[in-house]
């Protein structure tokens, strides 16, 4: 695609808004598909993040439509990121993802489970169980955002391929005039010790922080002291200006896949305090951070950069130089272009 090949019209349900938001910023069509609940399977255009014009709402109905009559929705590619979105794919349109569509298949996560034993849902390929083709199953490569993902998942015989995050440059933002720190996690009562709830309620007693995301009522419930320290699901601009006011950003994670906050706020030009867990060790330089499984540790760390400004500044500046570098825009869509023109061999849509 690096090429010049011609865009495609790219099938995506929108599951995961900041990693779609990079996404979106290609040269394609990118068809989002709309229920009339915006439920979890149609969830349509974005309402908290900013998405460019060639991001189309369409209905089940209309991707019906033109699988069959070959009209200006008829996806050439679709990007799986959930089991059943084959299915729903050809619930809706009649077509086989793999077979009748080029398909790929994005994991956003690290295996939930024990990692050695954790084999990936297309290990063994899609199975089209009325297709006439006696189950066999068909290839679809797998598309992991972190190495760590892919050395952990057992993705069997299906071509896999690492393609690492991309985010939009939001530009300098940090100006660290709050000694404190900033926490962005969703669900963090649910996901508990999976997202290090409990490190940040506990670290909260002593050191000045604030969360942000979704599902911040549940953690007031659960934890008192925070009242006041915390911000629901704001829009991706305005949690961008409150989290770059903070002296410093707290990735708390023991084990998910990469935060894409975290690569935001490095390339805001916060300096990081992390778990030394998943891909965080490979992400966060040392000079941009600090890294650490020892909870005492990263507080004696966040202590000393709320009394040292100077110090969370500089580490702050590496940090963005660093995330510019090894998480920019134009490698992550140009990478993206290469898988896309890889699965549909370059035949996009006709100008």
């Amino acid at each position: 695609m690096r090429g010049g090949a011609r865009p495609l019209r790219v099938l995506i349900w929108h599951v995961h808004g900041s990693w779609t938001t990079a996404f979106v910023q290609g040269r394609h069509t990118y068809l989002v598909p709309v229920l009339p609940d915006r439920g979890p399977d149609g969830r349509g255009r974005a309402r908290t993040w900013d998405w460019p014009a060639s991001v189309r709402e369409v209905t089940p109905e209309q991707l019906g439509a033109s699988a069959t009559g070959g009209g200006d929705v008829r996806p050439d590619v679709v990007v799986l990121q959930r089991p059943h979105e084959a299915a729903l794919l050809r619930e809706w349109t009649g077509l086989r993802a793999g077979v009748d569509v080029a398909a790929v298949y994005v994991e956003h996560d690290s295996p939930r489970e024990h990692a050695v034993r954790s084999r990936h849902p297309l290990a063994g390929g899609l199975v089209h169980d009325d297709d006439g083709s006696g189950g066999r199953p068909v290839p679809v490569p797998v598309v992991h955002v972190t190495h760590f993902n892919a050395l952990m998942w057992d993705c069997g015989d299906a071509p896999t391929r690492v393609v690492e995050h991309g985010v939009v440059d939001p530009g300098h933002l940090a100006t660290g005039e709050r000694a404190s720190l900033a926490v962005v996690v969703n669900e963090p009562v649910r996901r508990w010790r999976v997202a290090g709830t409990d490190l940040v309620v506990d670290l909260a007693r002593r050191v000045p922080l604030d969360v942000y995301g979704m599902g911040m009522d549940a953690l007031q419930q659960a934890a008192p002291h925070l009242a006041g320290h915390l911000h629901e699901d704001l829009p991706q601009a305005r949690m961008h200006a409150e989290v770059a006011r903070h002296r410093a950003y707290f990735h708390p994670y023991r084990w998910t896949s990469l935060g894409l906050a975290l690569v935001e706020a490095m390339t805001m030009g916060l300096p990081v305090l992390a778990l030394a867990t998943t891909a965080a060790p490979e992400s966060v330089p040392p000079e941009a951070g600090f890294l650490s499984t020892d909870p005492a540790a990263l507080e004696r760390t966040a202590q000393r950069w709320l009394a040292d400004p100077a110090e969370a500044r500089e580490r702050g500046l590496a940090a963005r130089e660093h995330a510019l570098r090894r998480f920019g825009l134009a490698r992550f869509l140009a990478d993206w272009d290469d898988v896309l023109d890889d699965i549909t061999g370059g035949a996009g849509v006709q100008q």
